[in-house]
């Protein structure tokens, strides 16, 4: 089964996500977190990791940045990061690409066709 991970401080953006990942493929299962450090919490409890995590940069406690550099420490990493945030700075782009797990840099709101782009999710 592909499980993906929502980490977005919005309960509007998180629906919205979640929304379009159903409609997408609705056999998918999704985990939301609220921060970087729950998203953490509950990676570490996951006897799996999912398949994508799905990232904002910009949240309260542990932002999105200070996430990455935390998750890329562990050596049973497996999930790749899709960045998904309202900020289309080239600073913030920039920044995020550089983590190794990062793949790709979405704006809100993600739709169901953005996520033709991830091979991960494909059936």
């Amino acid at each position: 089964m592909r499980t993906v991970m929502i980490v977005d401080d919005s309960e509007p953006d998180q629906y919205l996500a979640k929304d379009a990942i159903e409609e997408f493929d609705s056999s998918i299962n999704i985990l939301q977190a609220y921060d970087g450090q729950e998203a953490l919490d509950l990676l570490m409890e996951l006897p799996e990791q999912p398949h994508v995590i799905f990232l904002d940069i910009n949240m309260p406690r542990m932002n999105g940045h200070e996430f990455l550099a935390e998750y890329e420490t562990w050596e049973n990493r497996s999930a790749v990061v899709i960045m998904l945030t309202s900020s289309d700075q080239d600073e913030d782009k920039a920044k995020s690409r550089a983590h190794k797990s990062v793949i790709d840099y979405f704006t809100k709101p993600m739709s169901a066709s953005s996520l033709e782009k991830v091979p991960f999710l494909k059936k």
